[in-house]
């Protein structure tokens, strides 16, 4: 009986073992920065391609945050001819058209 408990304590610890290396050593697994941390240590990237590939985050960064403040205006913006519409009880559709042919 000690024997079975013994050899599920060593199968369950290496599949911890397995999982956390499976949750580490992946990029599409990477939830937090230490196991981003571990992924990149495990890619052993020269400072200049350490380098190029912080580059390359920075420019996702500041596309991905433009986009949400372009979304974020849209929606404002959707949310205003929206307002306009109850105010004049007309439809959103109407809206929209009154303003093309005021363009």
């Amino acid at each position: 009986m000690k024997n079975d408990l013994d050899l599920a304590r060593v199968i369950n610890a290496f599949e911890e073992l397995e999982f956390e290396q499976r949750t580490t050593t992946n990029l599409e697994n990477a939830r937090n920065q230490a196991q981003m941390r571990t992924y990149l240590q495990s890619l052993d990237f020269s400072l200049r391609r350490l380098k190029i590939l912080q580059e390359t985050i920075n420019d996702l960064v500041e596309d991905k945050q433009a986009e949400l403040i372009r979304q974020e205006k849209i929606q404002t913006y959707k949310s205003k001819i929206i307002n306009l519409s109850r105010q004049y009880n007309i439809s959103y559709q109407d809206v929209l058209n009154i303003m093309l042919k005021l363009k």
